[in-house]
């Protein structure tokens, strides 16, 4: 099949493809064709998508293809170029643009929606919102930098001092908590709140204090957050107002697809914040999360605080954007293409792709049956009910198993103490104080241990494997011994406490490997 990849729109930034995809686009048996200039906007020169195998083609002749992969909704004009029968794949949200999908039965297309991905683990790699909302996340508060004027890090220098600025964000998903780790990056005290209290140590995980809506809420079958009734709504507004107030730059994240975006400032409480402060209102393609946002637009209301609506924070940053873009529509591809011959296949009984199917062939798919991200596990099934035993002889029972176990535990302690006494009486007079300390050791360490969080194992273990480095030089001055028993249990003990050194430092070196910025 023939699979074109057109120029978007003049106002657009972000391209369907980029050379390394489409590269892997013909592995899987594509002929791909690529609109002259398609990739310009994204730095991608025509030259690169020639180098890695694809067709230069003019607008006609890339919108005739048997699939046509875009990054925008198209428009009549360019649906009229499309055979009927072919393949649209692309950002359609369907949801909101009704118009659209009758153009779209009217020119009997196939159509993907790949923004309906469902949010379940095995279409993470095509679900297009996640990818982009972590660009402009970042981005957001690039832009808030930009026009707060001050900077976002407290300095103390020889001309005096100055405090961090103070970011809130509202909402900790994807973008939400791409926001608080750049803000964090970039030195300012951050403050997160989300209506799911379950994401609370995902915020503190990024560097922010979590701030708790007063009525958390459940998240619905399709991993949103239900929608909040009237009581709930004022609250958690009223939580919004009062941490707005006391800090320099807000960045709202509420968006659900399909939906208007909830509001979550209205004038006055925007009002109520600091001249000079700033809002960045990711929201502002579904309306806006503020009363006052514009989409498209920077206002600064008459008590000088500046709110950013821009639609296309993520295609600020075009060429990351098409990359993930086009990794989105590659793993999607693959999918559909389980021959890897180029043949495009639409398992209907597959339930990610019928949740993005709109129409096939012209007939209306869309909206498709729901799809759970989530479910409570089944109860298991009641045994079914046995006679009951007769109550003295099961009462019989227990009492002997109890006294069994006493007798068990009576002889393994008996046991233990005469090891013990043997090993005490054996060893030197000189040497016999060891074992309080030793005894001591394991107590003190027993309980220091327990009470460490499970968060961190790993570096306490990396930390106090090193402690055996003691052992290895003890061991060592040991192995040479005239007594043979001493000298095998020094090497048994270099050997152990040179594996606990060497592995505590390996698990340290990749425990620090994942902080540490590339």
């Amino acid at each position: 099949m023939r699979l074109g990849i057109p120029c978007q729109p003049p106002d657009r930034s972000m391209t369907a493809a980029t050379p390394q995809t489409v590269e892997q686009l013909i592995r899987l048996g594509y002929d791909v064709v690529v609109q002259r200039g398609a990739g310009a906007p994204a730095q991608f020169p025509d030259a690169a998508y020639e180098e890695a195998g694809a067709q230069l083609a003019d607008r006609a002749e890339t919108w005739g293809c048997n699939v046509v992969v875009t990054a925008y909704a198209p428009d009549d004009a360019e649906l009229d170029l499309m055979h009927p029968g072919a393949t649209l794949i692309g950002r359609l949200d369907p949801a909101r643009h009704p118009e659209l999908v009758q153009s779209l039965q009217d020119h009997s297309l196939t159509a993907l929606a790949i923004d309906t991905v469902p949010r379940i683990s095995r279409a993470q790699s095509m679900d297009v919102l996640s990818s982009q909302a972590n660009l402009a996340g970042y981005r957001a508060v690039i832009e808030a930098a930009a026009h707060f004027g001050r900077l976002l890090n407290g300095q103390v220098t020889a001309a005096g001092k100055f405090p961090p600025a103070s970011v809130y964000v509202i909402g900790a998903g994807v973008a939400g908590l791409a926001a608080i780790g750049t803000a964090y990056s970039l030195g300012a005290v951050v403050k997160g709140t989300d209506v799911r209290p379950e994401v609370a140590d995902q915020v503190k995980s990024v560097g922010a204090e979590f701030v708790p809506v007063p009525t958390a809420q459940e998240v619905s079958a399709d991993g949103y957050a239900k929608e909040m009734s009237t009581d709930q709504a004022a609250l958690a507004n009223a939580l919004y107002a009062e941490q707005s107030a006391a800090a320099d730059i807000v960045i709202t994240t509420a968006n659900i697809p399909g939906r208007r975006a909830p509001l979550l400032l209205d004038r006055a409480a925007i009002d109520a914040m600091q001249p000079g402060s700033v809002i960045v209102d990711m929201a502002a393609a579904n309306g806006g999360n503020t009363e006052l946002t514009v989409p498209g637009e920077v206002v600064t209301t008459d008590s000088g605080v500046t709110i950013v609506g821009y639609t296309d924070l993520a295609e600020r940053l075009p060429a990351q954007a098409s990359q993930l873009y086009g990794r989105n529509i590659l793993n999607l591809l693959t999918l559909v293409t389980p021959a890897k011959d180029g043949d495009l296949t639409l398992d209907l009984d597959d339930q990610v792709v019928r949740a993005i199917t709109v129409c096939q062939a012209g007939e209306l798919l869309w909206p498709p049956p729901p799809v759970a991200v989530s479910a409570a596990p089944k109860a298991p099934a009641a045994p079914t009910p046995e006679p009951a035993p007769d109550a003295s002889a099961d009462a019989e029972a227990q009492a002997a198993a109890r006294a069994r176990s006493r007798r068990r535990m009576t002889i393994g302690l008996a046991l233990a103490a005469v090891a013990v006494a043997v090993l005490v009486l054996v060893t030197p007079a000189a040497a016999t104080s060891h074992y309080i300390v030793l005894a001591l050791a394991v107590i003190l360490g027993f309980h220091v241990i327990s009470n460490v969080t499970p968060a961190l194992h790993t570096p306490l273990m990396s930390v106090t494997n090193a402690i055996s480095g003691i052992i290895l030089l003890g061991a060592i001055s040991q192995v040479g011994n005239a007594n043979p028993a001493i000298s095998a249990v020094a090497f048994i003990a270099i050997l152990l406490a040179s594996i606990n050194v060497f592995g505590g430092f390996a698990v340290t070196n990749r425990m620090l490997a994942m902080f540490r910025k590339e």
